[in-house]
């Protein structure tokens, strides 16, 4: 990851991702079937990788209090980040097929075992069956590309970069794009198959919740784009249209039921609905801006929503409620925590200077040129946002700290001052130099364009 940061930091150095794969590995696996285990990063999958990382490291710091079983849920938690590493990095599609389930199965078990009594069990099978259910539909859709691919070139391979040239014709690339692509779009809690997220989010242990919003619904996103724009670019084109209205109904409708939430974790698991609505939204535009845009947000809206679920993690421990009417007077107990919420929030609105600018202003750019009545339908979330972020600023953080509470609430530690820090100079960072991370997705976005033609 260091070296990412080093060789990504601005347009010259990410010609690394312009001559083909960076860090690339692929050493055979099962070679009569075709599979290998082939990874590498292009400027795509880099963002991820930097934010999976810094996600991770936050999360375990978060976590460093945690008491109930500590070495089991380290070790589960470490196998939900390889398996979303594996997935970013994955070239070949049995891989990442492979890293996507191991992705899914340690989530059931640190929701169900270390997550809120009252809802964990529902919330971890719930999780797990709308994400199995969709993994298993969009791997239908792979499979028929597999046996397309070897009817077209008479070679078994599941090398993406084979598939990506094996000449589907365009009524199979119609047929099969909506199950692949809806398929894994449902990790990223797309409309209307969304409703796993939010409880998934309120039952979890803070920093599976961190990184489930921060880092587990971008793998949705990508995965959908890797597979289903990529390897099927005229079902893209055809059913773009279907895409962009489910995600323009999930900006507004995820705005507006956060703003009615009186829990603290359900408005940000709404809110990141509604922030993901933006990254498909920005995808399906299936053009250069929109596209950047969309790869911006991804990063921007991880870093954003981990900070959000940590100061609220932070909240709970120590005032042991969610419930926003409950509470108040937090930014005089815990003053950095207060100013990490904020800055998470202005993210949230997409304040200039900040990176939620950066990654929203070219969303609706792109969708402008497509289709300008989403773009402003889409553009009342920003009014909503804005509203749903102030209003519960105000009455978490500056209202009268209620009687109940009074003594009974204590500062942050040191190490959760760390992670609210690295995540903030992240949002800032990009915000105010756009060139450290805008550059890497540039060169990913003008590859998938070419791929789709120049739509």
């Amino acid at each position: 990851q260091a070296r990412l940061l080093e060789e990504g930091g601005d347009a010259p150095a990410t010609a690394m991702f312009e001559q083909g794969l960076a860090f690339e590995e692929n050493i055979p696996w099962v070679e009569s079937l075709g599979i290998s285990y082939h990874l590498g990063v292009d400027g795509l999958s880099a963002p991820m990788v930097l934010l999976t990382g810094m996600v991770a490291v936050a999360g375990v710091l978060i976590s460093w209090n945690i008491q109930d079983r500590i070495r089991e849920f380290m070790a589960f938690f470490m196998l939900l980040v390889a398996g979303v590493y594996g997935v970013f990095v994955a070239v070949d599609l049995f891989v990442l097929f492979f890293f996507y389930e191991l992705a899914i199965f340690p989530m059931y078990l640190l929701i169900a075992t270390w997550g809120w009594v009252e809802l964990r069990e529902y919330a971890a099978m719930k999780l797990t069956l709308y994400l199995f259910i969709g993994s298993v539909v969009a791997l239908v859709g792979a499979l028929a590309m597999y046996w397309a691919q070897y009817q077209n070139t008479g070679v078994l391979s599941f090398n993406m970069l084979d598939m990506e040239n094996a000449g589907f014709s365009a009524s199979f690339q119609n047929l099969w794009f909506l199950p692949v692509f809806l398929g894994f779009a449902v990790l990223g809690g797309i409309w209307p198959f969304h409703n796993w997220s939010p409880d998934g989010h309120v039952a979890a242990p803070t920093a599976v919740s961190m990184f489930h919003a921060g880092v587990l619904m971008k793998l949705g996103a990508f995965a959908a784009l890797r597979v289903g724009i990529m390897l099927l670019p005229e079902g893209a084109k055809y059913w773009s249209w279907l895409i962009m209205g489910f995600a323009g109904v999930a900006v507004v409708y995820g705005a507006y039921i956060a703003y009615v939430q009186t829990d603290l974790k359900y408005m940000i698991g709404f809110s990141s609905v509604s922030h993901m609505g933006l990254v498909v939204l920005g995808v399906s535009t299936l053009n250069e801006t929109g596209l950047l845009g969309a790869g911006v947000q991804m990063v921007s809206h991880g870093v954003m929503t981990a900070l959000f679920f940590a100061v609220t993690g932070m909240i709970y421990d120590r005032s042991h409620t969610r419930m926003i009417p409950e509470l108040g007077g937090m930014a005089k107990i815990m003053p950095f925590a207060a100013i990490g919420f904020i800055i998470g929030g202005l993210v949230s609105m997409g304040m200039p200077g900040f990176s939620g600018f950066v990654a929203e202003f070219p969303i609706f750019m792109g969708v402008w040129k497509e289709q300008w009545l989403v773009a402003v339908v889409s553009s009342i979330s920003i009014i909503i946002t804005a509203a749903y972020i102030m209003i519960n600023i105000r009455k978490v953080f500056f209202a009268p700290l209620p009687e109940k509470l009074e003594g009974h609430v204590g500062d942050i530690t040191v190490l959760d001052k760390v992670a609210i820090a690295t995540l903030c100079l992240c949002m800032v960072a990009i915000g105010l130099f756009p060139s450290i991370m805008v550059p890497m997705v540039e060169n990913g976005v003008r590859y998938v364009m070419n791929l789709l033609g120049g739509a």
